[in-house]
């Protein structure tokens, strides 16, 4: 397995391949990270694993070698010729050329299934919302990201923002450990964590929170809410659902919520109990 730096700059000139930090390429050499990433996601040999942008296929070696069988998305051609070559002959591993954002599980056959990746770190917010809410959706993600995102994922009421809600709505995130970023080649501006994302599910499995409010219901309200970020939520519902502010105050007191408070302090559980109230201004 290369894990060694000089070994993989050597690789890159042997291979004319340069990192391009601009799209997410930074290569990560640790086999102690690799290690980590592999024992978190908890993998069976039974399991099918989606690996989004292989790059030199560092963490793909860790993946095959546990028997499971491994599809890899990379979209960089130079990279997957070169991912070709290497992994010539290994039977439990697909390599696709693809872009991961455009992927559909369901074309390759995938039901159940877990994401495994050192994501591009310019993708990662899209890439959640996407495949959190895809069909079929993946039974585990676990995924090298900044630690800033990690940490904003992982926030609680009086910090919590869209790309939390979006993720904490449908799964369990966790950090699993830091990873500085002199792990990486070329080394990038921030360090990163191990985020694994488990208990996925889909809206049905919300409907004792969510009751008869749709989908579709809960993300506009939400989106509402959080519209003018300094903003009270009362004023941000009013103007967004063009309802009177004072009846929303009314209604958060009536939930037992400060008629002052701001959208980065309500629980999911309270998102759900407004959207109840509210359903029928929806239309």
């Amino acid at each position: 397995m290369i894990t060694n730096l000089e070994k993989i700059k050597n690789l890159c000139r042997l291979y004319d391949l340069k990192p391009q930090p601009s799209k997410g390429q930074n290569f990560l050499f640790s086999s102690e990270v690799i290690e980590k990433i592999v024992n978190a996601a908890e993998i069976k040999n039974t399991d099918i694993i989606l690996e989004v942008g292989p790059g030199l296929g560092i963490l793909t070696e860790g993946l095959v070698a546990t028997g499971a069988k491994v599809l890899s998305v990379e979209l960089d051609k130079k990279l997957f010729e070169f991912l070709k070559v290497k992994f010539n002959g290994v039977k439990n591993l697909k390599l696709v050329q693809d872009d991961v954002l455009n992927f559909q599980p369901v074309t390759y056959g995938l039901s159940a299934y877990k994401i495994v990746a050192n994501l591009p770190y310019n993708i990662t917010s899209i890439f959640l919302r996407q495949f959190l809410t895809t069909k079929p959706k993946p039974a585990t993600m676990t995924i090298l990201v900044q630690k800033e995102v990690a940490q904003r994922i992982c926030a609680s009421p009086g910090q919590l923002n869209l790309l939390a809600i979006s993720v904490q709505l449908y799964g369990q995130p966790q950090i699993v450990d830091l990873v500085k970023r002199d792990n990486f080649w070329p080394a990038p501006a921030v360090d990163s964590a191990i985020l694994k994302i488990d208990q996925i599910k889909d809206w049905s499995g919300l409907s004792d929170l969510a009751g008869a409010v749709t989908e579709k219901e809960f993300w506009r309200l939400v989106k509402i809410g959080f519209s003018a970020k300094r903003k009270q939520l009362a004023n941000n519902l009013a103007a967004g659902l063009n309802f009177d502010r004072a009846k929303i105050q009314s209604m958060l007191r009536t939930l037992n919520l400060n008629d002052k408070i701001r959208a980065q302090d309500l629980a999911i559980v309270d998102w759900f109990r407004l959207a109840k109230n509210l359903k029928s201004y929806f239309n």
